[in-house]
């Protein structure tokens, strides 16, 4: 059985008129929806679970008509004015596919779009181009496209060892900040260059470093999952043990 995209605008459509809730909602009330739902889009496919992605596009979906319906109440647009401009948007910059260009790789492609984007938007300069890059973004996914614009004109490191060395030069930096205990904005001033400055050597080596720290968390769960349990099991409680036992047990966690 299938359901038609009409369906699901008419469904919305009786939504916000026959419902409190969905009545009360605006463009900002059901931001951290759009942003939720995005998310759990992400991990879906992280964990390669296609019945969990199937069920999370709908809902990402959904969150788009929504959004147009609230437009379209408004008099600003609706939801197939939305599917024109990005029809359009399509054939404008796959120049090579609905247009007389020609590539042959992928890179080729990218570029071409950046052009037919910049040349849409009124993108004169490069420093405008990093303006466009959204502010709510990840900050590590910021920092990355930010350098990739940098690196595209020439302003970047000829190798890692730069990447590198920066940030050692950043962590000697934050130490002297340290010593001298300096404010909590002068802090926060190093510690952000040292991350901007490891998200460098990430980019070096087409590592995505949102994805990396995110691996990372979920590679120390586990392990802190390993000294809770082996606590418990020699029924003893986190709280009362030193480090150096915890320690032990993180030891042994590295090497299941």
């Amino acid at each position: 059985m299938k359901a038609s995209f009409e369906e699901l605008v008419e469904i919305m459509d009786i939504l916000r008129s026959k419902c409190p809730w969905d009545k009360q909602q605006t463009h900002e009330s059901l931001k951290k929806y759009l942003i939720e739902e995005t998310y759990e889009v992400i991990e879906a496919i992280d964990e390669k679970d296609f019945t969990k992605l199937k069920e999370e596009l709908g809902d990402l979906l959904l969150q788009v008509v929504f959004h147009a319906k609230i437009a379209q109440e408004n008099g600003r647009f609706d939801i197939y004015e939305v599917i024109y401009d990005i029809c359009q948007k399509m054939k404008r910059r796959h120049t090579h596919v609905f247009g007389s260009d020609s590539f042959s790789t992928a890179e080729e492609v990218l570029l071409n779009w950046d052009k037919v984007k910049n040349n849409e938007k009124e993108i004169e300069t490069v420093t405008d181009s990093m303006k466009r890059i959204p502010k709510h973004l990840p900050a590590l996914m910021r920092s990355y496209k930010v350098q990739e614009k940098a690196a595209k004109v020439g302003f970047d490191w000829e190798s890692y060892e730069g990447a590198l060395n920066k940030v050692y030069e950043e962590l000697k930096e934050l130490k002297e900040c340290l010593s001298k205990n300096e404010k909590k904005e002068k802090i926060e001033e190093e510690i952000g260059d040292i991350l901007f400055a490891v998200v460098n050597i990430a980019r070096f080596f087409n590592v995505d470093p949102e994805e990396a720290l995110h691996r990372t968390v979920k590679k120390f769960i586990t392990r802190f999952s390993y000294i809770e349990e082996s606590a418990f099991k020699q029924g003893k409680i986190l709280n009362e043990m030193t480090l150096e036992d915890m320690d032990k047990f993180w030891e042994e966690a590295k090497k299941v």
